[in-house]
């Protein structure tokens, strides 16, 4: 009689784990994927509301001030954008890609886990005027890449292959870590 009872439990446990793993499973398809139509608009306001504090920094936050991490974030989305707008959609290759699950469905990047390519590296001097021009390009972008193929992508070096709406995914996840970082400036 334990011995079935126990199989009986062991039945039951084996049910509720393969439904956490399908709930776990969808979480993450559905967190890998930005599709709104409102994309990164509240992020773009905020980005522009830090221009006057752009020359603040805190080395205990970050060794870059306020302007480089405002800089970086609006070359990232416009690079990415320029990349899905020339890529051709043939050419997607779909790979199974874990650090960009973990990121993309956790909604963190781990401060200091990466290197930004020298593309998305702000000059010296990042100007007001610089600032205030790849804002209104990001917003252009924006607009531009949500009426893409969706197989349209973006190369990433770390995340492999993302297709349009899992670029925007990231997008999102990359400006709000340095929003974050920002707002760390100006707290401590």
């Amino acid at each position: 009689m334990v011995g079935v009872e126990n199989h009986i439990k062991m039945k039951k446990i084996s049910w509720v784990v393969s439904i956490l793993i399908i709930i776990v499973t969808l979480v993450s398809i559905s967190n890998n994927r930005e599709s709104d139509s409102d994309f990164l608009d509240s992020q773009l306001k905020e980005i522009e509301g830090y221009f006057d504090q752009r020359a603040i920094k805190n080395e205990t936050v970050s060794q870059a001030a306020i302007a480089w991490h405002l800089d970086h974030m609006l070359k990232t989305i416009n690079r990415v954008s320029e990349n899905l707008l020339r890529s051709d959609p043939n050419a997607y290759v779909s790979k199974f890609n874990m650090q960009r699950i973990v990121v993309h469905t956790s909604g963190i990047i781990p401060r200091g886990a990466a290197q930004s390519p020298p593309s998305v590296r702000p000059p010296d001097v990042v100007l007001l005027d610089s600032l205030t021009m790849q804002l209104k390009k990001a917003r252009q972008n924006l607009k531009d890449i949500s009426g893409l193929d969706e197989n349209a992508f973006f190369a990433h070096p770390v995340f492999d292959h993302l297709d349009r709406d899992q670029s925007r995914r990231f997008l999102e996840i990359h400006t709000n870590h340095h929003l974050k970082i920002v707002q760390d400036i100006l707290r401590e």
